[in-house]
């Protein structure tokens, strides 16, 4: 079952069979609304002002704005393409040294950019040094709903910078609706080596959750659980469950649904899971499970793609979650719940996670951060692209700016 790539773990939590009634605490982090001129509520905290984290774009306000958006949506900050080279535009948010955080940011474009720009503009999203991926909204825009993206990375130092930055598929303006930090205990997703790696959302999915989006009040970090559209049976799930000794700390809701077959007899549930196309990469994998029955045996092998994840799993009423550190994928994948011998009821799934493993850039040499930042205040107009990192990534380090490579990163000449 262990390979050099592959690290398995699997958690089975004994919880204490009562009802939850209190509340989570609402999460702790920061939650920025891009290009707004009023701090505003909306859901569960309240959004700041985003001129203290930026220096550069320009504050946008959505014309019309559709009903269905959130306030901290209609509002957005602009970034001037200008003659498309590869500027990064970054905001600098605060955080707690070695500290891990949920990083979301949300884009509505609602043709800010102009008639002659129907279309978004593509662009890259980065993280401190890393590239975290391409932003690309259009299908979202064509559907009339806001995109998310989301990853989890430990802070190195006293603040994260993220950024937008332009690429060689954009065509107008980037832009950015909303920047949410939200700190996470220690336990969650804590098999990572964060000090190499970050998490870069693929799915997260609520298997046969019939009702709309779950997140906080439910999710303690207001992780965004999608609900399935797989047409198999839902039987109801006991909600008398103890979710607190759970790897992950998942929402109890996962847990009120499951996907089964269509039939109780023991016969195998493929599941084509993500519904996306996967590059070539390590992914991080986390799958949920729990049989609200007592009685009868159901007990079975989990495949993905025909290798075998893991052996002899028996979904009980205490719960079980597996999961993968570092387990290779491509293309399009299958999940195979194959019922052993002698299990009298079908296997079943409630929910799952899965994270591309984002390896992490380096970094410019910390007291030539400081130099090149004392240098940025002392100008009264420094060039729009001189936040975030000076040098890292390579093809956006800041304009005038020229850096050494190799893995001791400095700034040789301006």
């Amino acid at each position: 079952m262990s390979s050099p790539f592959v690290s398995l773990l699997v958690f089975v939590f004994l919880c204490l069979l009562f009802t939850i009634n209190c509340q989570h605490p609402p999460p702790q982090g920061t939650f920025i609304d891009c290009g707004a001129t009023n701090t505003n509520t909306s859901g569960f905290q309240e959004w700041e002002l985003d001129f203290s984290f930026i220096s550069s774009g320009i504050p946008k306000t959505l014309n019309p704005i559709p009903d269905f958006l959130p306030i901290h949506l209609q509002t957005l900050r602009s970034f001037p393409l200008g003659d498309g080279s590869r500027k990064k535009f970054c905001y600098d948010v605060p955080a707690v040294p070695r500290a891990k955080y949920l990083i979301r940011t949300s884009y509505f474009y609602g043709g800010v950019n102009g008639n002659d720009f129907p279309v978004p503009p593509v662009f890259d999203q980065i993280i401190d040094g890393t590239v975290w991926g391409i932003v690309n909204t259009t299908d979202d825009f064509y559907n009339g709903v806001p995109s998310y993206y989301e990853g989890v990375f430990v802070a190195r130092v006293k603040a994260i910078s993220v950024c937008v930055a332009i690429n060689a598929y954009t065509e107008s303006d980037p832009f950015i609706n909303a920047l949410e930090l939200i700190r996470l205990d220690d336990s969650v997703y804590n098999t990572t080596d964060f000090g190499n790696f970050g998490l870069n959302l693929v799915a997260r999915n609520s298997f046969g959750y019939p009702q709309t989006l779950i997140r906080y009040p439910d999710d303690p970090f207001d992780r965004m659980w999608k609900p399935s559209g797989e047409s198999y049976s839902t039987p109801k799930i006991v909600k008398d469950i103890d979710v607190a000794g759970f790897w992950n700390l998942p929402p109890l809701n996962i847990f009120e649904t499951a996907l089964t077959t269509e039939q109780e007899s023991p016969v195998n549930l493929d599941l084509q899971w993500p519904t996306v196309s996967l590059p070539n990469s390590t992914y991080y994998i986390a799958l949920y499970f729990v049989d609200g029955r007592n009685s009868s045996s159901r007990v079975f092998n989990i495949t993905i793609n025909g290798i075998q994840y893991y052996q002899n799993l028996n979904a009980t009423t205490a719960g079980a979650v597996v999961f993968a550190s570092r387990w290779p994928l491509s293309g399009r994948n299958t999940i195979s719940l194959i019922p052993v011998e002698g299990s009298v009821v079908g296997p079943l799934i409630n929910a799952g996670e899965i994270f591309n493993l984002l390896p992490l850039g380096g970094r410019t040499l910390t007291r030539d951060v400081t130099a090149m930042e004392n240098l940025k205040n002392g100008f009264e107009n420094p060039p729009i692209d001189w936040n975030g990192d000076p040098c890292i990534p390579p093809e956006h380090a800041w304009t005038g700016v020229a850096c050494s490579a190799g893995p001791r990163v400095r700034v040789v000449s301006l």
